[in-house]
């Protein structure tokens, strides 16, 4: 009797042949360590079995498990999280691997155990916000959080038929109710709905306080609200509604009209969305928005901080005051009242927030509002003179940047750059301005109230004399 060789190997069989334990033939093919599975899905040949280092293989072993895992990339997404941001969980990790970016070792699938040095290198990529919210679902609670509002401000929003679940599981509470039904959403969808409903006040929504009535129960539910006219797709891309025409016109993937007439078509909303999406005119939040700021206080030691989802509003007026408000843990707030709590307030040596030039002010700077929202996040508000912002100096440090208006204009002997408020940054080899000598001058905040006004002044006579001449 001949007895039969075997020719091709499944994982278990390629393990025993190698007398490894399976884990370390998977994560030996899920690495590259050995190649692919060759004769088909999940299966070897000989050849590539026995050509494998059975030392190497089960060298480059090593797990960890599910719960280790979602806390490393939880500490990836930022220190504190951010808000808007929730904890990556332990079935997170499950859904990761099914999406292929981590090698199932083994181990139970509400505890998996996977390879620490893939959650490593998972943790490093930039995109891995964005990663998660492609690839893994949100319970009721997560969702809220990734949306920034309450639970009930959540539950408003399936009920006017803006989310919908994707998925369930269930939950086993054992003595604490049994087996729960939990719906699962779309993280992704979830991250869209700011873009997607514009004409909801989502900044009021997360500053409800405890105990009021949701915003968004005003509104009703009533059919249509899964269609968009071309006007609503505008403000979904921010453009204006020709731009839409002409997409339609110019690209014959665009959605087809669901409803409407020629005049006005109505679109169904998710299918619009993915075309923005595919054609790069729409992008998905990641997260919030982030405030970075350097304050001083009586001391002059620098203390960094850091606010989510900032609201920067300047004063055009000199007499007016700056505001900014962002999310803040509590001992951040707490730090930031201390340093701001002396007789001239802390000094704001730089900020740096989106939709501006990083700015600085040199004092006054106080904590004028401690605002705990009903979802528990606390939002605080710094103010300032306005008349004291001015242009924050390059480098971490900062400092804001001064401009010397000199009362007799610079001569022809000055070296040093000249601005279009009529003000200059002394030199020390300046003749006129440098280390020897001592301009006289009247200074300001470069890139403040008074150099715009002085810039705006030079301007105009600039243009009288141009005009005179020409006449």
């Amino acid at each position: 009797m001949v007895r039969s060789v075997r020719e091709v190997f499944d994982e278990s069989e390629a393990a025993g042949r190698l007398r490894v334990p399976v884990a370390a033939w998977r994560w030996a093919t899920g690495s590259g360590l050995v190649p692919a599975a060759d004769v088909g899905p999940g299966r070897w040949s000989r050849a590539v079995v026995e050509a494998a280092d059975p030392e190497a293989v089960r060298a480059a072993l090593r797990g960890i498990e599910a719960g280790m895992a979602a806390d490393r990339l939880t500490q990836a997404l930022a220190e504190p999280l951010p808000i808007l941001r929730p904890r990556v969980t332990a079935s997170a990790i499950g859904h990761l691997v099914k999406a292929g970016l981590l090698v199932y070792l083994g181990g139970d699938p509400q505890f998996l155990v996977v390879h620490p040095d893939q959650v490593a290198a998972l943790a490093r990529r930039r995109d891995l916000p964005a990663l998660l919210d492609r690839h893994v679902p949100l319970g009721p609670e997560q969702a809220a959080c990734r949306l920034g509002v309450r639970r009930s401000d959540f539950d408003q929003v399936v009920r006017l038929g803006w989310l919908a679940p994707v998925a369930t599981v269930d939950v086993d509470y054992k003595r604490h109710g049994g087996v729960t039904t939990v719906p699962l959403y779309d993280a992704q969808e979830i991250a869209l709905l700011e873009v997607v409903r514009p004409c909801v006040d989502w900044r009021a929504v997360r500053t409800v306080t405890a105990g009021r009535r949701s915003p968004l129960a005003a509104l009703e539910v009533f059919p249509g609200w899964e269609r968009v006219l071309l006007a609503e797709v505008a403000r979904i891309a921010r453009v204006g509604r020709a731009a839409v025409v002409n997409w339609r016109r110019r690209n014959p993937d665009f959605p087809d009209p669901v409803a409407g007439t020629g005049v006005h078509p109505q679109f169904e909303c998710r299918a619009v969305v993915a075309w923005l999406l595919a054609h790069d005119k729409i992008e998905v939040p990641t997260g919030p928005t982030i405030a970075a700021l350097v304050l001083a206080g009586a001391g002059g030691t620098p203390h960094r901080f850091r606010l989510d989802d900032p609201w920067l509003s300047l004063a055009d007026d000199a007499a007016g005051e700056d505001c900014l408000s962002g999310w803040s843990t509590d001992e951040d707030a707490d730090e930031l009242a201390a340093l701001a709590g002396g007789e001239f307030g802390a000094s704001l040596r730089r900020l740096t927030a989106p939709g501006t030039d990083p700015l600085a002010v040199p004092g006054e700077v106080r904590v004028i509002d401690r605002f705990r929202s009903g979802s528990g996040g606390l939002r605080l508000t710094l103010a300032w003179p306005a008349g004291l912002r001015g242009t924050a100096a390059s480098g971490p440090a900062g400092g804001v940047v001064r401009h010397g208006v000199a009362y007799a204009g610079p001569g022809e002997g000055c070296v040093c750059a000249r601005h279009d408020c009529g003000g200059v940054v002394p030199v020390s080899w300046c003749p006129e301005h440098g280390d020897a000598v001592a301009p006289v001058v009247e200074w300001h905040p470069a890139g403040g109230i008074r150099c715009t006004d002085l810039s705006a002044a030079r301007a105009a006579a600039v243009g009288k004399t141009a005009r005179a001449t020409v006449d």
